[in-house]
């Protein structure tokens, strides 16, 4: 067989080859990063399979963005079976929260692990240690859906049961590692001897999973210390006791029992119970004028924005509402970078000097002529707005910068309160399937972009990256800055968004480079039940991404 390289490279190997065996040839992959998987004629393929044509290969390293998810994924079935293997059967493991380069899980059922944590975890990491350097092959099994059923209800795993329960496929793809047996959303490596970075260390009531970063392939970075981060994924386990929706599963029981509404209604009441409980606290702070806004894309800061200085005025509180955007350098005066490239989401591309002066001003009582950066011609506009502060009014700026002090440096800090807004994804896959809160944002940023300035899903896509590079740098370092955070994620949304984004993503054609994220994001979608948008309220943050929000048009108070 032929097979033509991303380098250009042409290859012979004989029929029956496998792509990992491929792999390891002289000139097959030109990166240092370990290869986990690869592109066969634009189509997404484990390295097990064995070529039997001519075609076109392209090997995903973890560098890439699936093959990272390839790697995470397998570490994850290694650490399932050893933790079964020490702990016994009648556990149960929760994959929950990813917090940075780690994996978060709950182990409940367990008096040894309640009791002594460290020496569980331990003897875990020393059996998958065994594993890496004693490697068994990781093989793909296909079930009829009923007999699927059947063993997740022998696995103890009502999530998982509900999952299958509502599956519009008649089989099951599942994996055999040993004698272990799972399903794990999503490609895999042929065997456990690749996966030689990670650490395991006890955490909290469970334990945290670090596997390395795509820059760095080869070193696994120490546990984070994000406690306030965790402290909201923890609060979406109470959140999911009281709407009883903590997976696919149980939302689409919800929907199909004709529970929708009342999922909805009790969903948003959360949100609006929470806004208020930070408008108070602002307000008992007693001397903040400065309350600052920051959060990754597509996490609606926009409409929390708003919602929150509705909160203020019933407080007694006049807000001003203010985007940072607003203080851009023009276009033609950004300077490049390094690499002659514009980073138009460094804090260098802000006029902070201007800022800061104007936020003096303000807070000083006196009258600004607060700038308006028009984004068509890449220019403020020649006429700003206006804006004077009385003595109980309250500045609300929103911005990706906002939770970098250096922003605001000449604002003391107990003027200031920083909230942190982000779309943490409360529900999971199943038990051990969690659903990535980039994911959701993705989707959400699809459907608004489309509707709102007519970007196309692949090139929401293909933009994705990027701006996912640009939150690593600008936003995610910040957030453990902040006085509060908020999760701006609802339960049912992914089954709302659905009717919106699965259109877009069949337009995506076969061939081209977003086609691959474009069926996996399909298949994800697959799972959820579709809800009409209809009964969203429109005083829902949702409404910020699916058109008809009642705060559209809400910029000034007072």
């Amino acid at each position: 067989m032929r097979l033509t390289l991303h380098t250009g490279k042409v290859i012979e190997v004989p029929a029956g080859t496998t792509l990992e065996e491929i792999s390891k040839m002289p000139g097959a992959v030109d990166s240092p990063s370990p290869v986990m998987a690869a592109m066969v004629n634009d189509k997404m393929t484990e390295l097990s399979f064995p070529m039997i044509e001519d075609a076109r290969v392209v090997f995903l390293t973890l560098a890439n963005m699936d093959g990272y998810r390839i790697y995470q994924r397998s570490l994850l079935m290694l650490l399932l079976r050893c933790t079964y293997e020490i702990l016994g059967k009648d556990i149960q493991v929760y994959v929950k929260y990813s917090l940075k380069h780690g994996l978060y899980c709950d182990v409940d059922g367990s008096k040894e692990m309640d009791e002594n944590p460290e020496d569980c975890v331990r003897r875990i990491k020393e059996r998958m240690w065994h594993y890496v350097e004693h490697p068994e092959p990781i093989s793909q099994m296909l079930l009829d859906l009923p007999d699927a059923i059947d063993l997740s209800k022998e696995q103890n795993m009502p999530g998982r049961t509900r999952l299958f329960t509502y599956r519009r496929f008649s089989y099951v793809h599942m994996y055999r590692f040993g004698h272990y047996e799972d399903y794990l959303y999503g490609f895999m490596l042929p065997n456990s001897a690749r996966l030689g970075h990670f650490d395991l260390e006890a955490y909290a009531d469970g334990m945290m999973l670090m596997m390395p970063s795509r820059v760095y392939p080869h070193d696994v970075p120490p546990v984070p210390d994000m406690p306030k981060l965790f402290s909201v994924f923890e609060e979406s386990k109470e959140w999911s006791r009281i709407l009883h929706v903590s997976d696919i599963g149980a939302l689409n029981e919800q929907i199909s029992d004709g529970k929708l509404q009342q999922l909805i209604y009790t969903s948003e009441a959360l949100h609006a119970k929470h806004i208020s409980n930070i408008a108070e606290e602002i307000v008992a702070r007693g001397n903040i004028r400065l309350v600052l806004i920051a959060g990754p894309s597509s996490s609606g800061k926009t409409t929390f924005a708003r919602k929150l200085a509705i909160q203020l005025l019933a407080e007694g509180r006049t807000p001003h509402l203010i985007s940072v955007d607003n203080y851009f350098i023009n276009k033609a005066d950004l300077k490049p970078d390094e690499n002659g490239e514009i980073d138009y989401e460094a804090l260098s591309a802000v006029d902070v000097d201007l800022f800061q002066n104007d936020m003096q001003k303000l807070l000083a009582g006196k009258t600004v002529e607060v700038p308006i950066y028009d984004f068509m011609t890449g220019k403020r506009k020649e006429k700003g707005q206006m804006m004077t502060l009385g003595e109980n009014d309250i500045l609300i700026l929103e911005g990706i910068h906002c939770l970098n002090e250096e922003l605001s440096r000449n604002i003391p800090r107990d003027e200031k309160f920083k909230v942190y807004i982000s779309a943490l994804t409360q529900l999971g896959i199943d038990e051990h399937n969690r659903i990535p809160t980039t994911d959701g944002r993705l989707l959400r940023r699809m459907v608004r972009d489309n509707a709102r300035r007519g970007t196309s899903a692949q090139e929401t896509i293909a933009r994705w990256e990027s701006v996912r590079r640009g939150e690593d740098k600008n936003i995610f370092p910040y957030q453990e800055e902040a006085d509060v955070m908020f999760n701006s994620a609802l339960p049912y949304e992914m089954a709302v968004l659905k009717q919106f984004a699965e259109p877009m993503l069949f337009r995506i054609q076969h061939g081209t480079p977003e086609y691959a994220e474009a069926r996996r994001l399909i298949k994800f979608l697959d799972y959820f039940q579709g809800v009409s948008s209809e009964e969203v309220p429109q005083t829902s943050l949702l409404r910020e991404f699916i058109g008809g929000s009642a705060y559209e048009n809400l910029d000034h108070f007072g």
